[in-house]
């Protein structure tokens, strides 16, 4: 029996894409945020989320992906302040579309062979089954391993005076 793997699904300039369950806090509407000087340009800035000064990055920034104008759907992922060590970090997207289960037999992992920036920080490709009135054809979700592509950000400012990255108070 093939393990299930959850996801949140969510689109980012048209394209679809999805990262585990367990990395993911709460999902809450597009509210105002605030701009925080001298960021960088992945960081939108912060918001206030119930007390909590949080993060809010750019996710098409942080990709290298063409920016998209802003979306009337548009959602911040709130992710577990474990997945950003110990921060409050968002991450906006244009919409989330679901939760999904997926079995592991639904997966294609990314050979060693394909390589490029962007390549690292993809877990693998999700196959989802479209309508039979679609022709059979598959659709394809791309699985990010968020976790990665946060760690990365902390080992690009090392070194580097300020992230941009504002932490609680304690």
């Amino acid at each position: 029996m093939a393990a299930i793997i959850e996801v949140v699904e969510f689109e980012l300039g048209g394209e679809r894409y999805a990262l585990d369950i367990n990395l993911v806090r709460e999902i809450v509407e597009m509210i105002q945020i605030t701009p925080i000087p001298r960021a960088p340009p992945f960081i939108s800035g912060v918001i206030n989320l119930r007390g909590e000064i949080t993060n809010i990055m750019n996710l098409n920034t942080l990709l290298g992906l063409p920016d998209k104008e802003i979306r009337e759907n548009q959602k911040i992922i709130v992710l577990v302040p474990g997945a950003a060590k110990g921060n409050n970090v968002g991450i906006i997207v244009d919409d989330v579309s679901s939760v999904r289960q997926v079995p592991e037999t639904d997966i294609e992992h990314i050979g060693a062979g394909i390589s490029s920036e962007f390549s690292q920080f993809v877990k693998g490709i999700i196959k989802i089954a479209a309508d039979e009135a679609e022709n059979q054809r598959k659709d394809l979700v791309i699985w990010l391993d968020m976790e990665k592509v946060l760690a990365d950000l902390g080992d690009r400012s090392k070194g580097s005076p300020g992230t941009g990255i504002a932490r609680d108070a304690d």
